[in-house]
């Protein structure tokens, strides 16, 4: 059976804000990051899902968007879809990010020296997760709460770099795909809060 994945990054949080590397620590959604995922929530109802499973990184930003765009459901948190770990950059400005194209996350093995992930765990990590999620669920679609360097690195496993390039990964952004058989082929990506 072919599966539906909405994979959406969470909503504005007070180091997104604050322009603060975030990662493995965490910082509360501000009042646009809840009015990014209100804007999500009704772009979501209009689409009339059903036969769903939902999921949430670990990480409170995730898990209060999730609450937001489906309130009072019943989700599991995984923490295989939790934030890139930065290590000693964690709550730095991001100033100190190494230099890299705007919007790409290309890393590499940058934040392992420092005691953070490496880009290949970070893939390796999420994508096992949610493959595990499509394959043992029973619901047709999946929706997944998770972060921005996920939902890079993920689109980066099954897309060419010049594809991924062209996604915006702004806040609250959904990557859709289909899966089959331990595979998955992207279709869209859409940003309600700019539609």
């Amino acid at each position: 059976m072919t599966k539906t994945l909405y994979l959406i990054r969470h909503g504005q949080t007070l180091f997104n804000q604050k322009k603060q590397i975030q990662g493995a620590s965490d910082s509360p959604l501000t009042e646009l990051g809840k009015s990014q995922a209100e804007k999500t929530k009704r772009y979501l109802d209009h689409l009339k899902l059903s036969n769903y499973e939902l999921f949430s990184s670990t990480q409170e930003r995730a898990s209060d968007t999730l609450e937001i765009l489906f309130p009072n459901e019943a989700y599991t948190r995984v923490k295989g879809i939790k934030e890139w770990h930065f290590g000693m950059f964690e709550g730095e400005s991001e100033l100190l990010n190494p230099p890299r194209e705007k919007g790409v996350a290309l890393f590499g093995k940058f934040f392992a020296d420092y005691g953070g992930e490496t880009a290949e765990e970070v893939q390796a990590r999420s994508t096992d997760a949610l493959t595990n999620m499509l394959k043992h669920s029973d619901n047709q679609n999946v929706i997944a709460v998770s972060h921005g360097g996920i939902l890079f690195m993920f689109a980066l496993k099954w897309l060419p770099i010049e594809e991924v390039k062209k996604i915006n990964f702004g806040n609250c952004c959904i990557l859709k795909f289909e899966y089959e058989a331990d595979e998955f082929r992207f279709i869209e990506s859409i940003n309600p809060i700019v539609n």
